[in-house]
């Protein structure tokens, strides 16, 4: 957990869980493992609003249990984009605290999807753990809401890591919940740039958020020893990408990329994301005429 900043009574706090275990090696031999998942808490005097509640039932029960320490009514729960790791667990949570699910209509559409999809990777990948995905979020007007009297300003940014990705900015606070559309030191998950045709969408994606000209961004996959400066983080994610281009035209294979990435950023963490997303990439250059579908859910499984 960390503490950011404060603006009269409006302050925030990041929960990080941490994955469960899974089946499976990478090919340098290491366990399987997912990155570890953000949560944001923008905590008023009374009232709360959380921000990408994480993917498992006992992900869901620790986190609740940090949330509930807090001693605040939670109000909302504010999903980024519709990505599961990002709020399978949201259900838990609002049974717990009687919250309001709120995400862009692009998002929505995005969660609706993930369900659909759950039973072939999610359900797979971690049987018995994921609560039941019911997709009970609403949009807002103008997509903005507050908590006492602070402005919440939902922004679309477009492809990031997945389609129709949200950020959430926090004016008072000059802050950017940014969730997949920034990283910090985890390995970034690269596979749309084989749906999208590159890091183009995800690039001017990250440039919407550098406008909001925020000084601190919290990461949906972010290591917890690290701080949440704009700045770095926007220029480390930058710099991600230009590697991956790089690395793209100069190694042959998906095993060589993920190597390559790892000598490159070898504090990183989340490697089976970049193994992942490697083996798209490569699939899909080796195998074009392929459902590009099946070559994800082969990537992950």
């Amino acid at each position: 957990m960390a503490t950011g900043a404060v603006s009269e009574t409006l302050t925030y706090d990041v929960f990080i869980n941490e994955a469960p275990p899974q089946e499976g090696v990478l090919p340098n031999g290491e366990p399987k493992r997912f990155s570890p998942q953000a949560s944001t808490l923008l905590c008023g005097s009374e009232d709360a609003v959380l921000t990408d509640p994480p993917m498992t039932t006992d992900q869901a029960r620790v986190l609740g249990d940090w949330i509930a320490a807090k001693g605040r009514n939670v109000t909302d729960i504010f999903i980024t984009h519709g990505h599961g790791d990002h709020w399978f667990a949201a259900g838990p949570l609002v049974e717990r605290f009687g919250a309001r699910v709120v995400a862009s209509a692009g998002t929505i559409a995005q969660m609706r999807a993930s369900v659909a999809t759950r039973p072939l990777l999610w359900d797979k990948v971690y049987a018995g753990m994921i609560p039941p995905t019911p997709v009970t979020a609403v949009t807002v007007p103008d997509n903005r809401f507050a908590i006492e009297g602070h402005e919440l300003v939902i922004v679309d940014v477009g492809a990031t890591d997945s389609d129709d990705t949200t950020v959430l900015h926090v004016p008072d606070l000059d802050l950017v919940v940014a969730g997949d559309v920034i990283y910090n030191g985890v390995h970034m998950y690269l596979a749309q740039a084989a749906i999208v045709g590159g890091f183009g969408p995800w690039r001017a994606a990250i440039d919407k958020v550098e406008a909001l000209e925020p000084r601190h961004i919290i990461c949906g996959h972010q290591n917890s020893r690290l701080d949440d400066d704009a700045a770095r983080t926007i220029a480390e994610t930058r710099q991600y990408l230009d590697d991956a281009e790089e690395l793209l035209r100069t190694e042959n294979s998906a095993v060589d990329f993920f190597d390559a990435k790892v000598e490159r950023y070898p504090d990183h963490l989340g490697r089976t994301i970049l193994w992942i997303g490697a083996s798209v990439l490569y699939g899909a250059r080796e195998h074009p005429d392929e459902d590009i579908r099946r070559i994800i859910l082969a990537s992950w499984l």
